[in-house]
């Protein structure tokens, strides 16, 4: 197993750990958080897979993914807020 493959794994388990948090938070803005920690971890391993496998297009898909993560972040805390 490389280096990079155990990365990818420990950033699954976190995910893992991430998901029980979006499942049992106690409140919204816990959910959120969580929410938000999945999706920056799908990030990261979106980037150590663009190092595995060379492809400069995960990248390119990472960053499009984590702008729309933070534009459903906003829109969610906005609402969660009571300005919409």
């Amino acid at each position: 197993m490389s280096p990079w493959m155990f990365v990818v794994t420990v950033l699954a388990g976190l995910i893992l750990l991430a998901m029980v948090r979006l499942i049992r938070g106690p409140t919204s803005a816990n959910r959120v958080v969580a929410m938000d920690a999945i999706n920056t971890l799908v990030v990261a391993i979106m980037i150590v897979l663009s190092v595995v496998f060379k492809q400069v297009i995960f990248i390119d898909v990472a960053i499009v993914y984590a702008l729309l993560s933070y534009v459903g972040v906003l829109f969610i805390a906005k609402y969660l807020g009571g300005e919409l």
